[in-house]
C-alpha cells in the first residue's frame, strides 16, 4: 500500500515537473485605446486560476504563467480581454471602453452609482481630460468640459480668482458657487484675502494640487444633487482623488513640467508724439493754449515709455511631482508630493504651492474596512495690485502718460520727492510693482476617516468624520516710494503696513446606513438614510500701521501710529438628515425618490429647517423587444426629474436684529446695526430636466441631451427701508429668478485602427431671468457711471448683471457731438434717459477637443469657446475718453476720432475738459464672442523594452500649449476677463484688467 501511495507520488512529480520547468515571466504595459494614457488598477490573470496581478500606477504589470496560459485583462467600465500567449516575453495591451463605459461606477453622492443607471444629468471630467493643462486649481480644470458647466478666469494672475456657474445664476446675494466635496469633504471655497486688490481675489481651491484628482464629477439637477439638499442649489462638484489598487506592485511616478508664461495680448496705445498731438489738438478745440500747458512738441514727448513693457515680462513655470502606490487585498495606498512655481507675468508677481497626498485603504475582514485621505498643502502667494486700483501695476502701467521714465540718471527708481515722479494719476507702475511686499500664506489641510461594517447581509453602516482647515497669513507694507506709504497724505509718507490673520474651520461627520437586494431576479432595490453633522469656525485679525522710521523697518511693531485694528469670531452650523430609494426592473424601468431635511444656525428658530425633495424616473428603450431589430442602437434611456433644492450661502446670524460698538464724543458705545427677521429662510430652486443617453454603433457614438427649467423664488435680498428708519433695508425673501436650457454632448470615435481618432463635444444655452423683486424699480450695481448713474441694473425681466447707460446713436458729422438718444423726450440727457444696453450672458458656451493616438505618439487639441457674451469695455472710458481729461493715456481708437465737418466715425472729438461726449453708454459695450485654443499637446510614450533597458518601467515626453490662439472682435486684452471677480450682478466688466496668459511648456513622466 505504502508503495502504491509514493508510486503515485512520484509519478505525480514528474508529470507536474516539465510544467513547473517551462513556466516564464511575462510583462507589459496596459494602456488606453482612446488616447494611449496608461491604465492602473488593470486585473491581469491566467484564465482558469487565481494566479493574477493588478497594474501598477504606470500600467505595468509582470505575471509569473504557464506555457500556452491564456490572459484575462479586465477593469470596470472597460472592454475585457482573453489572449492566448505564444513564445512572447513582454505583451502590451490596449483596453477600450465597453459601450461608453456604461459599466462604470460613479461617485454621486454619499453613495456609488452604476453609470448606466444613473437617470440624471451628470458630467464627468477625467484627470486625463486636463493632465497635461498646466491649470492651478481643480476649478480650472472644468471650463469647456462640462455642458452647463460656465468657468470663467477672470485675470491672468497665477492662483488668482475663478468663477464657476453651474446653469446659470440663481441668487442675487445670497452665493452662486457650487459646493465642492473632495473624497466625501466639503470644502471651503472662494477668496482667501482680506484686502481688496481691485477687484480681483485670490482663490483656495489653488491650494489643492489637481494633479491628486481621478475624476470630477458635476451634479447639474434635483435627481443627482437633491441629496445635498440645502447647500444644492448653485450645483454639486464631487471630485474622488486617486487611491492605491489591491494586488498592485509599489509603483513609482516622477512628473517634471518646465515651461514659460506670457500676456496673451497687449493694448494697442499712443505713442509719446501720438499722444502729444492728440492732446494739444483737445486744448485748442476747448479754446486754450497748448504751448501754455506745457505741451510742446520734441519737448514733452522727448521720453517715450512703453509702461506694459516695462511692467510685464516672460514667466517661468516649473512644477515637479513624486508619487508611489500599490497594495495587496487588504491594504491599498496612493501618497503624491508636488511643488509648483508659477511666475506672474507682472514684475514681483509670483506663486508657490508646496502640495502632499495621502490615502490609505484597509480591509480588516469580509465584514470590516476602515480608511483614510489627506490633503496637506502650504502656499505663497506674492500678489501685486490690480484691475481698477489707480496704483495698480498693469492698470497703471496702460493708463500711465508715456512721457515720464521709471528710472532716474543714477537708475533709482521714480517715487514721491522726486522731480522726475510724475504724481496723481500716474504713479511709477514699477515702482508699484517692485517696492510694495503683499504675501499671503495659506495652510490647507482636508482630511478624513471612515469606516464601513456590513451589518447583516447586504446592510452596511459607514461613518466618517472629517475636517476641512485653512489659515492665511498677510505679510503687507507698501514703503515710501509707493503711491500709498510715501505719497497719500493722509497716510504721512512714511510707510503704510498692514498684518491680517484669517482661520476657518469646518468639522462634518456623515453616517449612512445602506441597502441593497435583488427580489425574484429582476427587481433591484437599493437605497441609504444618514445624518451628517457639520460645525463652521472662523477667527480673524488685522492691524495696520504707518510713519515707520525707514523702509527697513516694515512690520507692525516698528510703526509709529498703530491706528487701525480689529478682530472677529463667527460660529455656524448645519444638521441634516437625508434618504435616497431607488428601484428598477432588469436595469429598464429605474425610479429613485431622495429626500433631505436640513437645519441651517443662520435661520431663525421658525424656519431653521427646511426640507427636499426630489423624483425621478428612467425608461431603457433599447431594452424593449420592439428595439431589438435596431442593431446600431446599443443603448438608449429617456429619463426626467423634479425636485427642490437650497440655497443657505448668506452668512451667520443673519436672521437676528446685530448691534456694534461705537464712540461718540470720545465716550464708547453699542449701536443697532441690522435688524432682525425672525421669517428669513432658505432660498428654494425649483428643477425640472428632462433628458436621454444614447449609445450608438457599438460604443463608436453616444451623446446625451438634457432640457431644464429652474426657478429660484424666496431670494435672500435686502428690501429697502425708508432712511427715516435709521437703516436702509431688511434682508428678506423676496423675489425670484428662473434658469431656462440646453445641453448637449457627443463623443464618437471615428477611427479605431492604429490610428485612433475620437471626438469629444459639449454644447449649452442657459436663459437666465429676473422675475420678480420687492417693487419695479431697479437694483443699480456695479460701478458709478458718467451720465448714467451705475454700469449695471438687476431688473425685473432682464438677466441678472444686465449693463445700464445711455443709447449712443453715433456722432454728428456737423460739430463731432455725441448724439444720445432722449428716451423720455425732456429735450435733456440726464440719467433718466439711461436703460439696459446689453449683458455679459453668452448666448451659449462650449468645447471640442480631438484625440490622435498613432503607436507611442498622441496629439491632443481642444478649443473652448464661447458666443454672444458682451463685456462692458469699461477701460475705454479713459483710454478714448474724448478729452474729458488729459492725465491718462489713449488707445490708438482715438485716431478714429472727429476731426472736421462731414467726419463720419464713431469716436467723437476730443475737447479739454467735455464730459458729455464721454458718457457712460453702449459705445462701450462690445461683442465678446471668442474662440480660443485652450491646449494643444503632443507627447510619446516609449516602447517598454527601450525603457526597460535602463530599468524604467515606463517614460513618457511631451509638450503642451495653453491658450495659444483667441479669435474675437473684441478691442480689450481679453474677451474673458471680469473686473469684479466673482460677481453676479456686475459681470463682464474689463476694467484695467490683466488678460489670460499664454503658457508653453514641455514635460517627462518617468514610471519605476
Amino acid at each position: 500500500m505504502i508503495r502504491s501511495l509514493l508510486l503515485g507520488a512520484v509519478l505525480g512529480w514528474l508529470a507536474t515537473a516539465p510544467v513547473f520547468a517551462q513556466e516564464r515571466t511575462v510583462s507589459g504595459t496596459v494602456t488606453s485605446a482612446d488616447d494611449g494614457a496608461t491604465l492602473p488598477g488593470v486585473s491581469v490573470g491566467v484564465k482558469g486560476t487565481a494566479n493574477g496581478v493588478i497594474t501598477g500606477i504606470d500600467g505595468t504589470y509582470r505575471l509569473s504563467v504557464p506555457e500556452g496560459a491564456t490572459l484575462v485583462f479586465s477593469f470596470i467600465g472597460l472592454a475585457a480581454q482573453e489572449i492566448i500567449l505564444g513564445n512572447q516575453t513582454v505583451l502590451n495591451v490596449q483596453m477600450r471602453p465597453t459601450d461608453t463605459a456604461l459599466e462604470e461606477f460613479v461617485v454621486t453622492g454619499y453613495q456609488t452609482e452604476k453609470k448606466r443607471n444613473i437617470i440624471g444629468p451628470v458630467a464627468i471630467v477625467n484627470f486625463k481630460d486636463f493632465k497635461e493643462i498646466p491649470v492651478a486649481g481643480l476649478d480650472q480644470a472644468l471650463q469647456g468640459q462640462a455642458a452647463g458647466v460656465l468657468v470663467t478666469q477672470s485675470s491672468g494672475t497665477p492662483g488668482g480668482g475663478i468663477t464657476v456657474r453651474i446653469r446659470g445664476n440663481t441668487s442675487i446675494s445670497a452665493g452662486n458657487r457650487p459646493i465642492y466635496i473632495i473624497d466625501g469633504v466639503r470644502i471651503d471655497a472662494g477668496g482667501l484675502s482680506g484686502r481688496d486688490f481691485g477687484g480681483q481675489n485670490d482663490n483656495v481651491l489653488s491650494t489643492i494640487n489637481p494633479n491628486d484628482i481621478e475624476s470630477i464629477t458635476v451634479l447639474k439637477d434635483a435627481a443627482t444633487k437633491a441629496i445635498y439638499g440645502a447647500s444644492a442649489g448653485n450645483g454639486v462638484v464631487v471630485i474622488t482623488t486617486k487611491r492605491g489598487s489591491a494586488n498592485a506592485k509599489t509603483s513609482l511616478s516622477f512628473d517634471v513640467q518646465r515651461g514659460m508664461i506670457d500676456p496673451v495680448r497687449q493694448l494697442e496705445l499712443l505713442s509719446a508724439s501720438q499722444l502729444l498731438e492728440l492732446q494739444r489738438e483737445a486744448v485748442t478745440n476747448a479754446g486754450g493754449n497748448p504751448d501754455a500747458q506745457g505741451l510742446i512738441p520734441g519737448v514733452t514727448d522727448a521720453v517715450d515709455t512703453d509702461w506694459q513693457d516695462e511692467v510685464l515680462r516672460t514667466g517661468i513655470y516649473q512644477q515637479y511631482q513624486l508619487s508611489a502606490s500599490g497594495g495587496d487585498q487588504r491594504t491599498r495606498f496612493y501618497t503624491n508630493l508636488s511643488y509648483r512655481d508659477e511666475e506672474g507675468v507682472q514684475l514681483n508677481n509670483r506663486f508657490e504651492r508646496y502640495a502632499g497626498t495621502f490615502n490609505l485603504d484597509h480591509t480588516v475582514s469580509k465584514k470590516l474596512s476602515f480608511g483614510t485621505n489627506l490633503i496637506l498643502s502650504r502656499t505663497k502667494n506674492f500678489r501685486v495690485k490690480g484691475d481698477n486700483f489707480l496704483d495698480g501695476v498693469y492698470s497703471g502701467a496702460v493708463k500711465s502718460l508715456p512721457y515720464y521714465q521709471p528710472y532716474d540718471e543714477q537708475g533709482r527708481l521714480t517715487g514721491p520727492g522726486s522731480g522726475e515722479y510724475a504724481g496723481f494719476p500716474n504713479f511709477n507702475p514699477v515702482g508699484q510693482a517692485l517696492l510694495p511686499r503683499f504675501e499671503v500664506y495659506t495652510l490647507k489641510i482636508v482630511g478624513g476617516l471612515f469606516a464601513e461594517y456590513e451589518l447583516l447581509p447586504n446592510l452596511r453602516l459607514r461613518t466618517k468624520f472629517s475636517a476641512d482647515y485653512t489659515n492665511t497669513e498677510e505679510n503687507q507694507y507698501e514703503p515710501s516710494g509707493t503711491a500709498i506709504g510715501g505719497f497719500l497724505t493722509s497716510v504721512g509718507g512714511r510707510g503704510y503696513g498692514v498684518y491680517i490673520t484669517g482661520t476657518s474651520t469646518r468639522v462634518m461627520n456623515s453616517t449612512t446606513l445602506s441597502y441593497t437586494r435583488t427580489l425574484l431576479g429582476n427587481h433591484n432595490l437599493s437605497g441609504y438614510v444618514g445624518t451628517e453633522v457639520i460645525q463652521n469656525t472662523g477667527r480673524g485679525s488685522n492691524v495696520s500701521g504707518r510713519l515707520f522710521p525707514s523702509d527697513d523697518f516694515s512690520y507692525i511693531n516698528s510703526a509709529g501710529i498703530v491706528d487701525e485694528g480689529g478682530s472677529s469670531y463667527g460660529r455656524s452650523g448645519l444638521f441634516s438628515y437625508f434618504g435616497q430609494f431607488k428601484y428598477d426592473y432588469q436595469e429598464k424601468y429605474l425610479f429613485s425618490l431622495i429626500g433631505r431635511v436640513d437645519g441651517s444656525s443662520n435661520f431663525g428658530p421658525g424656519r431653521r429647517y427646511g426640507f427636499f425633495p426630489s423624483a425621478s424616473a428612467g425608461w431603457r428603450v433599447s431594452a424593449e423587444p420592439f428595439m431589438k431589430g435596431l442593431t446600431w442602437v446599443s443603448d438608449l434611456k429617456l429619463r426626467a426629474s423634479f425636485g427642490f433644492t437650497g440655497n443657505e450661502a448668506i452668512g451667520s446670524y443673519g436672521f437676528l436684529g446685530l448691534f456694534g460698538a461705537a464712540t461718540y464724543n470720545g465716550v464708547s458705545g453699542t449701536v443697532p446695526t441690522s435688524l432682525s427677521n425672525e421669517n428669513l429662510q432658505w432660498e428654494q430652486t425649483r428643477e425640472i430636466n428632462a433628458g436621454l443617453d444614447a449609445t450608438l454603433f457599438d460604443g463608436r457614438v453616444s451623446a446625451s441631451f438634457d432640457a431644464y427649467t429652474n426657478l429660484t423664488t424666496k431670494l435672500l435680498l435686502s428690501q429697502p427701508l425708508p432712511l427715516t428708519t435709521g437703516f436702509g433695508g431688511v434682508i428678506g425673501n423676496i423675489g425670484s429668478i428662473s434658469n431656462r436650457g440646453l445641453e448637449f454632448a457627443l463623443t464618437t470615435v471615428n477611427l479605431d485602427g492604429r490610428l485612433k481618432w475620437t471626438t469629444t463635444l459639449n454644447l449649452s444655452k442657459n436663459v437666465n431671468r429676473v422675475e420678480s423683486l420687492p417693487d419695479t424699480l431697479p437694483l443699480f450695481r456695479g460701478y458709478t457711471a458718467n451720465g448714467a448713474g451705475n454700469t449695471n441694473v438687476v431688473l425685473v425681466g432682464q438677466p441678472l448683471g444686465s449693463f445700464w447707460g445711455l443709447n449712443f446713436l453715433g456722432v454728428d458729422p456737423a460739430t463731432g457731438d455725441a448724439l444720445y438718444d432722449d428716451r423720455n423726450g425732456d429735450g435733456q440727457i440726464t440719467p433718466d434717459d439711461a436703460g439696459v444696453i446689453g449683458n455679459a450672458q453668452p448666448d451659449f458656451i462650449g468645447g471640442i477637443t480631438n484625440r490622435f493616438t498613432y503607436r507611442g505618439f498622441d496629439l491632443n487639441v481642444f478649443f473652448q469657446f464661447s458666443v454672444g457674451n458682451e463685456v462692458l469695455n469699461f477701460s475705454k472710458t479713459t483710454f478714448v475718453n474724448t478729452g474729458a481729461d488729459l492725465l491718462n493715456n489713449q488707445s490708438v481708437e482715438a485716431a478714429k476720432r472727429w476731426r472736421r465737418e462731414g467726419d463720419i466715425t464713431s469716436v467723437p472729438r476730443y475737447e479739454e475738459g467735455n464730459t458729455f461726449n464721454n458718457y457712460h453708454s453702449n459705445r462701450f459695450i462690445e461683442d465678446a464672442t471668442y474662440l480660443r485654443l485652450k491646449n494643444l499637446s503632443v507627447g510619446y510614450t516609449l516602447p517598454n523594452a527601450l525603457a526597460g533597458r535602463v530599468k524604467l518601467g515606463s517614460v513618457r515626453v511631451y509638450a503642451s500649449g495653453t491658450n495659444l490662439l483667441t479669435f474675437t472682435n473684441y478691442t480689450g486684452s481679453d474677451p474673458e476677463v471680469s473686473t469684479l471677480d466673482g460677481s453676479t450682478t456686475a459681470q463682464g466688466i474689463d476694467f484695467f484688467t490683466l488678460p489670460q496668459v499664454r503658457t508653453l511648456m514641455v514635460g517627462v513622466t518617468v514610471g519605476f
